[in-house]
């Protein structure tokens, strides 16, 4: 089935289906607990194609032990408009598909966040409720990218024992034989991490069925070496590159269905075969169902967002009694402090806890052995976390934040896309968010991050300008069930903005108006984040000359845009002249100034000196964004 799909579609991978076929029917007849009735039963394994390109392999699983998600016909139109069966698997909910992979070692992290998941919440409502593993297929190229190492480290510190990754190991990339790149002693490696190691004989039913038993009861995480030849059952392509990112055209599929006594038309299956594979689909069907009765009313939603309207508006009345200058990162800390105990919060930071601010006393440490806790220690290990929380949100109702410098959410971001394309609830704080942040200089001091996280469809990106700001940024990202958020924030202290109390979240609107100087004025300006008090300064020092202006906080441009033409029209429409100030690049700046606007900012690397000093050096201050406003006027 799967070499006729990639045939049909004249585009795709057949030979790495066509590899691990004899594992996967080991494991999905005699070991995977699934439900294809219920796809999303909480206590079900998880399996994880890190290695997507393989898609064929999954989509046939799905259909031949009965998921209502996959049809045959789906299959016949594998890699077409619109058809489940997408080039690469596409996380869709109750379907199967557990998540979007398709950027080699990404399922990896995402099995990671699974196990760990599983391990939370087997601890909260206890194991006769939750018990389950997590099955990873990783080919060679996962093992090379660079955030298998992050993951698979973290996992083996972590003794996550639920986790179960089985190695396609065919020595074949597309450009040919793995030799041409590595000579890595995988045993060794995975040894190294504090993982548990097999080799077996991919194509011995025997052999993967005895590595799959003693998987079960291993005390850390444990990979299965499955020697395999790529494109098995092809006389001329098995074994070959030849056979990894290409149809293997109709004469070497006959001779395929040949050598392996098929006979056949394409995408035929036999009725007693397609009875047998739909038994296995009935039989894991009827298991799961037996656990779904029994504990389906122990088992509770526990997200309780609710109250968090009450805390956060009691929290803006209380800092509005005390306004000072503030760090928007000590802000963010603030909140945790208030929403600490909410169960199903998962937090963390790759190494960087006390500058980003991410833990509080309300935090308990997951350890190796103890998953008590709430909050992860992820380690240098920036893409890794990001690639994990999706795991961890995907797996339940767990929402995951995680926090590193913004400059490092380019390490980040192949993960943020993917949390963006399956419309995870993940938050990410990314601290130090400008030049700012001073003396580290201009290797951490973010310039076009926030112009390139803006870009990518379905990312919330907060600004906030003060702490009721940041209040009410974390609020509307812990509210956006399909949308992740980044909270950019300051390391600088900054001076409050918003000074007067308000019952509504100001900021759900994107952007609003927070200081008029005249009832007649001549000039807007937008601001994000630490610019906005300057451009409240910048505002009445323009109306001690008799120039007249609002100013409008901007804290998220996808909620804005998301407006009516009505509300956009009043924010920006009421002046000719649009002024934008944020310290990062400016082009991003001009769909809302027009080219005849004005944009402050920064276009260049920034410099390593006190962070006053610097903001003076790039022109972004009071004196010389009044002059330039009066000369454009």
């Amino acid at each position: 089935m799967s070499i006729d799909a990639v045939q049909k579609a004249n585009s795709g991978h057949p030979g790495m289906p066509m590899g691990m076929a004899d594992v996967a029917t080991v494991l999905f007849k005699d070991f995977l607990n699934f439900n294809p009735n219920n796809p999303s039963w909480i206590n079900r394994d998880r399996f994880v194609l890190s290695a997507g390109h393989g898609s064929m392999l999954l989509y046939s699983l799905l259909y031949l032990t009965g998921f209502k998600s996959v049809s045959l016909n789906d299959i016949k139109n594998f890699r077409q408009l619109d058809s489940i069966c997408a080039g690469h698997p596409e996380y869709h909910p109750n379907s199967g598909i557990e998540t979007t992979t398709g950027p080699l070692g990404q399922g990896i992290s995402n099995a990671v966040g699974f196990a760990i998941s599983e391990e939370i919440l087997k601890k909260q409502v206890g194991k006769k409720i939750i018990d389950h593993k997590t099955y990873v297929l990783a080919g060679d190229g996962c093992l090379m990218e660079g955030i298998s190492h992050e993951a698979l480290s973290l996992a083996g510190h972590l003794k996550l024992k639920n986790l179960i990754l089985l190695f396609d190991n065919n020595s074949i990339s597309i450009d040919g034989p793995t030799s041409l790149a590595v000579s890595d002693d995988y045993e060794k490696r995975f040894k190294s991490y504090g993982w548990d190691y097999i080799k077996i004989n991919g194509h011995n039913y025997k052999e993967i069925s005895k590595a799959l038993k003693k998987a079960q009861k291993s005390k850390k995480p444990i990979a299965v070496s499955c020697k395999t030849t790529i494109g098995f059952g092809s006389p001329n392509k098995g074994g070959k590159a030849s056979s990894h990112g290409s149809p293997l055209g109709e004469d070497e599929i006959k001779l395929v269905r040949k050598r392996l006594k098929w006979n056949y038309e394409p995408f035929e299956i036999p009725d007693a075969l397609l009875k047998e594979w739909k038994m296995v689909g009935k039989n894991a069907s009827d298991k799961a169902k037996k656990h779904e009765l029994k504990y389906k009313k122990n088992f509770s939603n526990f997200e309780d967002l609710n109250k968090l309207k009450n805390l956060i508006s009691k929290a803006k009345k209380d800092y509005l009694k005390n306004l000072k200058p503030l760090a928007t990162r000590k802000s963010s800390e603030m909140f945790l402090n208030l929403i600490g105990k909410l169960q199903n919060l998962i937090g963390g930071s790759a190494d960087l806890a006390g500058s980003n601010n991410t833990k509080t006393k309300a935090h308990k440490i997951i350890k190796p052995g103890d998953f008590s806790g709430n909050y992860i220690h992820y380690g240098v290990r920036e893409h890794a976390m990001c690639g994990i929380m999706n795991g961890i949100a995907l797996h339940s109702n767990l929402i995951p934040y995680g926090g590193t410098f913004l400059i490092f959410s380019d390490y980040c971001k192949p993960s943020i896309r993917l949390a963006a394309m399956m419309k995870q609830r993940i938050i990410y704080i990314f601290t130090h968010d400008s030049i700012g942040l001073g003396e580290d200089g201009p290797t951490h001091q973010p310039i076009e991050q926030l112009t390139s996280l803006r870009s990518i469809p379905n990312l919330n990106v907060f600004r906030p300008s003060d702490t009721i700001e940041t209040f009410e940024c974390w609020q509307l990202a812990l509210e956006s069930k399909n949308t992740p958020s980044v909270i950019a924030l300051t390391r600088q202290g900054i001076n409050p903005v918003r000074i007067k109390d308000s019952s509504k979240n100001e900021s759900s609107v994107g952007a609003y108006e927070i200081l008029r100087t005249g009832d007649k004025i001549s000039v807007t300006i937008l601001a994000t984040g630490s610019e906005t008090s300057l451009a409240s300064d910048i505002g009445h020092k323009l109306a001690t000359d008799g120039i007249y202006s609002k100013i409008i906080s901007m804290p998220c441009h996808k909620l804005f845009d998301q407006q009516s033409e009505g509300y956009k029209n009043k924010i920006l429409g009421e002046t000719s002249l649009v002024v934008s100030i944020e310290a990062s690049e400016t082009d991003f700046w001009k769909k809302y100034t027009g080219f005849d606007g004005l944009n402050f900012g920064i276009n260049d690397f920034g410099k390593s000196a006190p962070y006053k000093k610097i903001y003076n050096h790039f022109g972004l201050n009071v004196e010389n964004i009044v002059k330039k406003i009066k000369e454009k006027l």
